[in-house]
């Protein structure tokens, strides 16, 4: 019998997680993944459209089309990337301010849920651990791309 490990307690906790926001968000007219775009954004503004979907691992063509949702109510512009013609940049509009607040507010309460019981060293050694797993992963698969 396949035992618990840690991918799956790490991959269950992640679409809980998920399944949270997207309960709590759901009143807010946008989707799950127009919000995961917009937070994108936010970490990387003028990041291409390209470098976003993989990032996010999700089709280009997914991705297009929550950017062209975000860009005609005007939370999002494209503009083009001067390095390469081809290619969009992405960045947000002031009006996207009051959505990631709304977001941060939302994310902020569910993480106080998800972590109650812990200490706050125990949280800060959890958010160390996984960011190097994250690394080591990330790692892994560029030396396997080679």
């Amino acid at each position: 019998m396949f035992s618990e490990n840690l991918w799956f307690v790490l991959r269950n906790t992640s679409q809980l997680l998920a399944r949270n926001i997207r309960q709590d968000i759901s009143g807010m007219a946008l989707t799950f993944l127009q919000i995961r775009v917009l937070i994108g954004i936010s970490y990387r503004e003028g990041i291409r459209q390209v470098d976003l979907a993989d990032g996010m691992d999700v089709q280009p063509i997914t991705l297009v089309h929550a950017i062209d949702q975000l860009a005609k109510i005007g939370l999002v512009e494209r503009r083009k990337d001067p390095d390469d013609r081809r290619a969009y940049q992405l960045f947000l509009t002031p009006a996207a301010s009051p959505y990631l607040s709304a977001i941060e507010e939302v994310v902020a309460a569910i993480q106080t849920d998800m972590l109650r019981g812990l200490s706050k060293e125990q949280v800060s050694l959890l958010s160390s651990a996984l960011q190097i797993m994250r690394d080591n992963l990330a790692s892994r698969l560029l030396e396997q791309a080679k």
